[in-house]
This record gives C-alpha cells, structure tokens and sequence, in this order.
C-alpha cells in the first residue's frame, strides 16, 4: 500500500519530475531533510534537523487535525498544489506538497514524509496556454461581433455596395443597393454587374485593368440603370480583395446617387445659358431656337418645341384662351436621334386648348410632366413618337401676369422621373422669357416714343434743355434757340449760369443743388439773357434724371412768359394808380355829388348799401388784346351795368378800370336800398353770362355787399365803401356775398347761406353770407 501511494504521487503527470523530501515526527519537527528541500520553504532558514516544519513552511498551520489523521492511519495522503513562493531577490516559483506517512510495526513510531514538488514550469505554461486560450476566445469574439458590426454597417449603409467576384458577378449587395436599382437581393445575386452598369466599357477597365484601381478609378462616376429601364448617375469607389499571391479575389463597389447634384449642376447651366441668350438677343425670334437648344442639351433631353397661336409668339394674347388653336413654331432636336417622322408630323399638328401636351398646359396655364408616354393619350403624335423611341415629355407655359403667350414642350428617349424642381425652375424660365418679351416690346414702344418725343421737342413752342450736373447743355431745342438766339455751336459752349440773369442766379443756383438731390420742382420762374442781351422770363417744371443713385442729366420745359411778366408788372403799377384814385376820386365824388343832397337831408343818419364788383379773368384777355381792344371789349359790360343802375334807382359811384361801384339809398332816401342792390347784383350776373355767351368769353363777377349808417355830413361812408370792397375781394369768381347787415335787410326776400368769418381791415372779423338768388315764398 506503501508504494501504491508514492507511485500515485510520482506518476501523477506524464512527465520526468523532481522531488525533494522531509521527514516529519508526531511533533511535527524535521527529523530528515533532501539537500534543496529548504530552497522550497517559505523561510529557508527555519527548515533545520529539530525544527517545528510549520515555520518554514506556514501552509501546514492549521492543518494538524489532517497530519494527525495521516499519522493515524486513517488517511492515506494530502495534496496542497500552486503553492506560490515571491522572493526579493529571485523569480517566483510555485510548488506542490504531498503528505503521506512511513508505516513502522509500532504506530508510536510513524512519521510524515513529505514530498516537494517545483511546478513553477508547469504552471507557467499552464498560465501561457490559458491567456492564448483566451486570446484566442476574445479574438474569435472579437470577430464573431465585428462581422456582425460589418454586417449592421453595411446593412445601414445610405450607400449602395456591391460585392462581385473577379469575373464581374455580383455575389453580395446592401439594401441601399437593393432600393437604389428597385432589384431585390435575390435578383441580383450571381448575376452579372452589367445588368446595372450602363456603360459596359468602364465595366471592361474594371475587371481587365483591375490592378489600375487603386489609381485610376478610386472615385468615377458611370450611369446605371434600374430596373424600370431609369437611368441614374452613380458615383463610385472601388477596392480590390487580393491574396497574398496577388492573383484578384473580389471587387468592392460602393456607390452614391449623385443624380440630384448631376441634375441641379443641369438646371443651373440651363438657367446661365438662358440668361446669357436673353441678355444676348435682339428680339425672341432670334432666341428661341438658342433657348430650345440650350435647354435641351443642358438638360440631356433629345426634343424640345414652341407652341403658340399667332404666327409667331408675341405679348399679344388671344383673347379667347378656351378656343384658341395652337401650332408649332420651333423645333430643335437632337443629333443622336431620328426624329424625322416625328418632326414632320409635329409641323402639320394642331390642337385645341385642353388637347394634347400643349393644349393641356395652355388650359391649366401650369407645368405638366409625363413620366411615359406609353400610358398617355394623343392620337395625333403617339404613334410617331413611339417609333423615334421617345418615352418622357414635360412642357411649361410662358406666361405675362396669368396671361399665356406661348408653351413650350420637351422631349426624351430615356424614362424621366417627375422632377417637380425642374418644373419650378422652367416655370421662372417662363416667367423670364415674357419679361425679355415685354422688355423688348417696351424698348421698340420707348424707342418709337423718343422719336415721338424728339419730334415734338423740335417742334414744340416751349423751351426744353437738358444739362449735365456741371452745368453744360446736354440738349435744347429749336424753340429754345430761337427764343434765346444762340446756335447749336454758341450753345455747346454755354454754361447755363452764363446766361442766367444776376437777379435770379443765387436762387437758380439754390434750385439745381436741390434737383441735385432728388427734388423735383414745379412751376419754376428764372430769367436768362439773350444773345442780344435781352432779358427773356421763363416759368416751367424740372426734374433730374438718375442712374444708379447718380444725377446724370436735369431736364427742363419751359414757357416764355417775358411778355406776362411786362404786363403783371403794367397791371401792378395800375393796381397802384387805382389806389390812388380811390383814395381821392371817392372822397371828391362825395363831396362834389353827395354831400349837398345829404346835407339837405332832414335826418342825421341814413342807412345805404354799397356794391362792389370786380371782373375776373381779363388778365388772360390782356396778354392777347391790345388796350383799345379792351376799352371796345369792356365798353358793352359797364354799359348793361349802367342800365341796371338806372333801372334800380341806385347811384354809380365810378368806375375804375374793372372795378363797378354802385350806391343804394342816397343821394335819394329809400327804405328798399338794400333789395335793390341785392336784384341789380343778381342781374350783373345774368348780364355777364349772356355777354360770355355771346362773345365766347369766360368773364365772371366778384361782387360784394354791405350795408352801413352814415351822417349828414357823409362820415362813415368810406368806411361803408371800403368794407364792401374787402367782401368783394375775399369772394370767390362768379359769386355775391354780403355782410350780416346787409343779410339783416334781404333774409326774407332772397336766399342765403352762411359762410365762414373773413377779416377785414384791422383784423376785425365778419360774417358773411352768398345770395345765391331771390326767394320763392
């Protein structure tokens, strides 16, 4: 039994193995010891002969219950393993106990032996085996979760990516991929990659020239086809899986729908194009046929056309937009296909509003796009379009404010999705071409105007001038030369303050640095002097012309008011004299005429009424008449005045040039003095009138009333004369108003109407009243 347990202990691994030894007694003190036994204790020092072994070696504390046992008989061995020793100033090492007993004839006499083992070895590989095991687990892992991290990757991908083998099959791709093309997974595995490439020579480069990838084709961009036959433009990159023999393994695709940006890169050639041919133009017959092309080759569409109702598009539209009949007018197409047939038959269609392509958009006066042809109706041309393998169509209205002018339609071989940007941005394309039409039109209605204009200028009796913001003329015409007496020549010499009058050139000065500023000015007088140092007065409007935001030219019309001018001023020094006659003739009248009869009077105050009329209109009379023109012309007038007077029994104080003033209740006493006054008034009025009638004139009255109190020796009528007159002068033409006093005395035999307060000499205030005639009670 003995060596049955020492062979389980040495045999217990495969492989040789070295052993040290003690020899322990029921006391647990060393009796034996091998020669290295000690190098395994924990204490080396404490494993001597006598010894408790439990210093040296602390593991076998608190195990004494199973030695004893050992010792005992009762157990065979016990094992303590990887036991490790660090040591200060050696490698650590890890060691295995094994305790069994040597069996002796008296018990009393056993002893332990214990076998030490140096597993140091054994457990370090152990400890390598396990960290590659490890490794090898989190590796495996690691893979395992980046495959599935690869594969999320690529199944979130928004780019397509295709897997082919060197061969060109296709042999993965990604849902991106899948919906990009419309082909399911199980459509396009194991197929060739040619079902989508559109360009089969770039294919050939790829699999023939694949060593040049890396170079050459890391970013290309290649047209591909869907499954519905839609072509898209896809950008992309490539790699190449090789093995270490560098012989190809498998190509990798990824790639991006770069449609949108190809087709707005497209839309904004078209729109530059399309400027620059309108900017370009003279007129849209010139730029239409530029414009189809343009678009159409911009755009890579194969057909385009212009449809309208007149011979030509124009900014006159029908007026009858539900029975109008549209025909083609332009045509361009596309080298790269043979349209010929379709041509022939579009030059000899005609539709109705509301049929066919452009009929359907003139009724709806919006965009219309037709994704396939096949499915859509027009008996006149589907048939021919069919055969030239036309599949998509889109046309636009031109339109000018709601009003259609024209339509314009277009044309491809290839399946074209609805583009609703496309739509919207040829519906400004539209909207661009009327206003170059309109543009144009104005500029022929502008040009014809100006020559209108010139012609008028040149033939106008007004003066007109244009002078740059340093003064020189720029233009005038032939009335202002002949006004003024200068030459073209003279003229291109002048600066217009050489011939502004001293008395007026601070004031013009004052007036060219506001139109300077934007000011535009109306009723302007100056004065310039002529070539024979004449002095002509002018009067007009002027304003300044700008471009962007910079004064450039001012621009003047003028009238030759010199002779107004001579005759306000005549006229002014005879206001004068006619102050001064009132100031003495009245007063002399009075005392020469009136006072004797007043003074024989047998009261000391008497109320009379004063009318004051005033003829308006004859200054415009005086600049055509001559003096004995007016005497022969006013003569007739002052004449049915007088009549009047007599008829009423009133009294004409004088009449002084157009002025009439006439006086009720003296010098003969009357109680009605004030009615007569007030129906002679109302019959100056019927008097003018028939004369105007007559004569073909348009003279009118201002006639003004008052009724006052003056003594016996004729005080306080001035007063009464003078206040008549301010009445009169505050009246409007054609009108008669009177003071409250006189209103007093008329109100129930005549109607009258309150007016607003005026201010009379010494800013006393009066009301005042219109007899607008006799009453009818």
């Amino acid at each position: 039994m003995k060596y049955e347990v020492v062979e389980q202990i040495f045999n217990k691994y495969s492989t040789l193995r070295k052993f040290e030894h003690l020899e322990i007694d029921r006391n647990f003190c060393l009796l034996d010891k091998s020669q290295q036994a000690h190098c395994l204790a924990f204490l080396p020092e404490e494993v001597k002969v006598g010894r408790d072994i439990r210093v040296g070696f602390p593991e076998l504390a608190g195990l004494e219950d199973v030695l004893q046992s050992i010792l005992q008989g009762q157990q065979e061995t016990f094992e303590l393993t990887e036991i490790k020793r660090d040591f200060e100033h050696q490698n650590t090492i890890y060691i295995n106990i094994y305790i069994t007993r040597e069996i002796s004839e008296n018990i009393d006499d056993a002893k332990l032996i214990i076998f030490l083992e140096d597993v140091t070895h054994i457990i370090t590989n152990n400890q390598n085996i396990s960290k590659l095991t490890n490794a090898a687990s989190i590796l495996s892992m690691t893979l395992v979760a980046y495959k599935n991290y690869m594969d999320t990757v690529i199944h979130s991908m928004a780019d397509a990516l295709l897997v082919t083998s060197n061969s060109g099959k296709i042999k993965r791709v990604n849902p991106a991929a899948q919906k990009l093309f419309n082909f399911t997974e199980a459509e396009l595995i194991n197929q060739p990659i040619s079902l989508i490439f559109d360009d089969n020579f770039l294919l050939l480069r790829i699999l023939n020239h694949y060593s040049k990838i890396n170079r050459d084709l890391q970013n290309f961009e290649v047209v591909c086809r869907k499954k519905t036959g839609e072509k898209v433009l896809i950008a992309f990159s490539c790699a190449v899986m090789q093995k270490k023999n560098e012989i190809l393994e498998d190509i990798i695709y990824i790639g991006r729908d770069i449609t949108g940006r190809q087709s707005r890169e497209q839309r904004i050639n078209a729109q530059y194009a399309i400027t620059r041919i309108l900017s370009e133009s003279q007129n849209i017959k010139q730029a239409m046929p530029q414009i189809l092309q343009a678009i159409c080759q911009s755009l890579e569409w194969d057909v385009g056309e212009l449809w309208t109702t007149n011979q030509y598009i124009s900014t006159h539209a029908p007026e009858d937009n539900e029975n109008a009949v549209l025909r083609c007018v332009e045509i361009y197409s596309s080298r790269l296909v043979s349209v010929r047939e379709f041509k022939a038959v579009t030059w000899q269609t005609t539709y109705q509003s509301g049929i066919g392509l452009p009929g359907q958009i003139w009724s709806k006066n919006s965009p219309l796009w037709i994704q396939n042809l096949s499915d859509y109706e027009d008996s006149q041309r589907q048939s021919t379009a069919r055969v030239a393998g036309l599949r998509s169509a889109f046309g636009f209205p031109i339109l000018d404010d709601n009003k259609i002018l024209g339509v314009m339609t277009f044309f491809s071989r290839d399946l074209q999705p609805k583009d609703t940007d496309l739509l919207q941005m040829m519906g400004s394309v539209g909207n661009q071409i009327s206003q170059f039409m309109k543009r144009k039109q104005a500029e022929e209605d502008l040009l014809e105007s100006e020559y209108r204009y010139r012609d008028i200028c040149e033939n106008a009796n007004d003066l007109i001038q244009s002078v740059n913001p340093y003064g020189k003329f720029l233009y005038v015409n032939k009335a202002w030369c002949k006004t003024l007496g200068y030459t073209d020549n003279e003229v291109a010499k002048l600066n217009i303050f050489d011939i502004i009058h001293p008395d007026f050139k601070e004031h013009c000065r004052q007036m060219f640095y506001r139109l300077m500023s934007g000011e535009q000015l109306e009723n302007v007088q100056t004065a310039f002097i002529g070539k024979n140092g004449q002095t002509v007065f002018l009067e007009g409007n002027v304003n300044c012309k700008f471009v962007h935001g910079k004064p450039v030219a001012t621009r003047g019309i003028f009238r030759n008011i010199t002779q107004k001018v001579e005759i306000e001023a005549a006229l002014q020094h005879q206001q004068e004299k006619t102050e001064k006659l009132w100031q003495t003739k009245i007063p002399a009248f009075v005392t020469d005429t009136l006072q004797p009869e007043i003074a024989s009077a047998a009261a000391d105050e008497i109320n009379i009424t004063v009318l004051c009329a005033d003829i308006v209109g004859l200054n415009e009379i005086v600049t055509l008449s001559s003096a004995m023109q007016m005497v022969n012309l006013l003569s007739p007038i002052f004449a049915a005045f007088d009549r009047l007077c007599t008829q009423y029994g009133l009294e004409k104080v004088q009449t002084i040039n157009e002025a009439y003033v006439v006086i009720g209740g003296l010098p003969k006493k009357r109680q009605d003095h004030t009615q007569a006054i007030a129906r002679m008034a109302l019959d100056m009025q019927a008097a003018i009138a028939k004369f105007n009638q007559e004569n073909q004139q348009n003279l009118k009255l201002c006639i003004g009333i008052h009724t006052g109190t003056i003594t016996a020796a004729a005080n306080g009528l001035m007063d009464t004369i003078n206040i008549a007159r301010s009445v009169e002068g505050q009246s409007l033409a054609d009108t008669i108003q009177v003071t409250s006093s006189a209103y007093a005395q008329i109100r129930d035999e005549f109607v009258l109407e309150k007016q607003d307060e005026i201010v009379i000499s010494n800013q006393q205030k009066i009301t005042t009243y219109l007899l607008q005639g006799k009453s009818k009670k």
